[in-house]
């Protein structure tokens, strides 16, 4: 049987594709990558045959095409994890489904003030007070999924799922913006970098030599 296929842009700045690619990779899923250089006419000239959006990322699983993050990784549970994804009980699955959702469909200024760049380095740059907001907002979040959650695991609801993918972007913007962080939002940035799954893709993304001014408009449908 054919694998099922991932297609991604960059790794270094394409902050959806992450997403779907780490809960699957993290839960061993077997599937092709299929990488698109992102603004690129090559991007442009390819993405029509694979996306219906014109965006990354997209999975083909036989004749079946799923765009946007969130539905993948919402196929992916489905299919491959056994309900893995979500959390078992019920409260605390509405919890993390919430976060997610907030995630999915919120933090414009974040989005477009801190753009994902894997390889950054902080360097001074600082944020109006719309995108500090959201920063304290998403703290705000981890700190009330990770103590109330807390004897269930190291994630935001426990073993790590879907929330946490929706949130893995994140962790990558605030360490390479040098974001003051409280400690429960440091110390779960640095549980999700230690997942094996995340340093094999931030590895991969410190390799890309394209540079580009990337924007949120191009890597996801939504």
């Amino acid at each position: 049987m054919n694998k099922p296929v991932l297609v991604i842009g960059n790794k270094n700045y394409s902050s959806w594709s992450l997403r779907p690619w780490l809960l699957l990779r993290h839960h061993g899923v077997e599937f092709d990558e299929l990488r698109l250089n992102l603004d690129t006419d090559a991007f442009f000239a390819e993405i029509g045959r694979h996306s219906p959006t014109g965006k990354v990322p997209v999975l083909r699983d036989g004749t079946l095409t799923v765009w946007d993050s969130l539905a993948i990784c919402e196929y992916a549970n489905e299919r491959w994890l056994q309900g893995q994804g979500w959390p078992d009980d019920m409260a605390l699955r509405a919890q993390a489904r919430a976060a997610a959702a907030e995630m999915h469909s919120g933090f414009a200024a974040l989005r477009t003030q801190l753009p994902m760049n894997s390889r950054r380095a902080p360097d001074g740059y600082r944020w109006d007070a719309a995108a500090e907001a959201d920063i304290q907002r998403i703290q705000q979040l981890w700190r009330g999924l990770r103590q109330d959650n807390r004897a269930h695991g190291d994630f935001l609801c426990g073993r790590f799922g879907i929330v946490d993918a929706m949130f893995a972007p994140v962790a990558i913007r605030f360490a390479g913006y040098g974001v003051a962080l409280e400690q429960t939002a440091a110390a779960y940035v640095e549980t999700l970098f230690a997942l094996p799954a995340m340093r094999q893709w931030r590895e991969a993304a410190a390799q890309e030599t394209e540079s580009i001014a990337a924007t949120e408009a191009l890597r996801s449908p939504g």
